[in-house]
C-alpha cells in the first residue's frame, strides 16, 4: 500500500536549528528506505523566503503498521521537527514508478 506523508515543522523559534541538528540522521533513515524501495519519493516543502518547513513523502508498506513502525524512528520525529504528521492512502500511477 501506498502513502502519503506530509510532515509539517514547527513554526516556534528553535524550529530551524532541530531540523539541522536531525537533518543528516533523517536523510541516512531516508536513504536506507529508498533503497529497501520503501521511500518512493520526497521533497521539502518550502516557504515563500525558501526556507524548510516540512516534509512531503510518498512510501509503499505493506501496511500502516509498518509505516507506522518507520517513522516511530523517524529522525524529524525523533528530534520533534514535525509538529504535525499527516498520513493518506495513496496510488501512485504506475508510469511514475517505472522510473
Amino acid at each position: 500500500m501506498q502513502y502519503l506523508v506530509i510532515g509539517r515543522d514547527g513554526d516556534d523559534a528553535g524550529a530551524p536549528a532541530r531540523r539541522a541538528a536531525a537533518r543528516a540522521a533523517h536523510l541516512e533513515h531516508a536513504s536506507v528506505a529508498t533503497q529497501e524501495g520503501k521511500l518512493l519519493f520526497a521533497t521539502a516543502m518550502l516557504n515563500d523566503a525558501g526556507t524548510m518547513i516540512g516534509s512531503v513523502m510518498v512510501f509503499d508498506f505493506a501496511s500502516r503498521e509498518e509505516l507506522d513502525a518507520w517513522l516511530a524512528q523517524e529522525p524529524y520525529v525523533l528530534g520533534k521537527v514535525w509538529e504535525s504528521i499527516e498520513v493518506r492512502r495513496a496510488a501512485v500511477g504506475r508510469a511514475f514508478l517505472a522510473r
